[in-house]
């Protein structure tokens, strides 16, 4: 596959991971972002703030480089618009909206179990590219962590904010799975700047009549501004890029594994930082979701081809 990515084309087997790592490292510290920003303004504010400045430094760094913007607008538009609504509006006001009962590690910890949807969903949407049963043991340890975080507050509370703000941050994790494979099965093999440019300037246009009745309750505070450019610039623009690299290269499943990587630097942020409480049950569902991570990105090794019969290894 022809990939005309930020990093090449792809010939070097270590640079997809290099993507990824890195994707890790800048979307660990969204999510502190999100709690600093959400001191003064309002998720559906973050968001627009988020997409705009994102869309704005997206354009100057490709006009730098001398990219193209939009070859094909028409027939793309009803793409960016379906990727603004499932990879951007509606996960990250789930996430904003959720950060306000629950802590950014808690968050990000909840996040990670993208990959583990990513997995359930691939085996009715893309058949070639399902998991092994070694992944979808994976998938179910997974989601018991999720129900270890959960159940404390549920037991004891009902179904009160914490509950549903964890409940929020699961769902846009559900969304950002939707929206891998949909990359994957319509998206492949477009520009990722391109791709990253297009939803992000269409999640601004979608985010504006949203966010315009809780702009003038908005507090300007330097700190606050400067984490919603770091959010945008940093955690969308540039982001994007390698994220939409990795998945063309890696796959949606193994793509969104990324996500394992964020929380071990999220929490580690939420608790030196924003001086977040570290739990038990937050340890031990952090350890069994990345744990069933790990186990559904696992790829078997192919068997070894007879002498002049090689065949493909298996994609996950």
């Amino acid at each position: 596959m022809s990939l005309r990515g930020p990093l090449g084309e792809g010939q070097n087997r270590l640079l997809p991971y290099v993507a990824f790592i890195a994707l890790g490292l800048i979307w660990g510290g969204s999510f502190l972002f999100i709690k600093v920003a959400l001191q003064d303004m309002a998720p559906t504010v973050i968001v627009l703030g988020r997409s705009a400045s994102g869309a704005i430094a997206l354009a100057v760094i490709m006009l730098a480089m001398g990219k193209p913007f939009f070859t094909d607008l028409r027939k793309r538009i009803g793409l960016f618009a379906f990727m603004a609504v499932t990879n951007a509006l509606l996960p990250w006001v789930l996430i904003a909206w959720g950060e306000q009962h629950i802590s950014s590690g808690l968050a990000s910890i909840l996040n990670s179990t993208t990959t583990l949807w990513a997995a359930i969903f691939i085996f009715f949407v893309i058949p070639a590219e399902r998991p092994s049963l070694l992944n979808y043991a994976g998938v179910l340890i997974g989601l018991s962590g999720v129900v270890i975080l959960v159940i404390p507050d549920l037991t004891a509370h009902g179904l009160s904010g914490n509950v549903a703000g964890a409940l929020a941050v699961v769902v846009a994790s559900i969304s950002y799975a939707v929206s891998a494979l949909f990359v994957r099965l319509k998206m492949r093999g477009m520009n990722v700047y391109e791709q990253s440019l297009g939803q992000l300037a269409v999640t601004a246009v979608l985010a504006l009549p949203i966010a315009a009745p809780a702009l003038p309750q908005v507090h300007l505070a330097w700190l606050s501004i400067g984490a919603v450019l770091a959010l945008g610039v940093g955690g969308s623009g540039v982001a994007y890029l390698l994220y939409y690299y990795t998945m063309h290269t890696l796959g949606p499943v193994r793509a969104t594994g990324v996500t394992f990587v964020v929380p071990i630097t999220a929490v580690f942020w939420g608790v030196v930082l924003l001086h977040e409480s570290l739990t038990f049950a937050t340890v031990a569902g952090m350890a069994v979701i990345l744990t069933g991570i790990v186990l559904a990105n696992r790829r078997e090794r192919a068997n070894r081809p007879a002498p002049g019969r090689e065949k493909e290894p298996a994609r996950v």
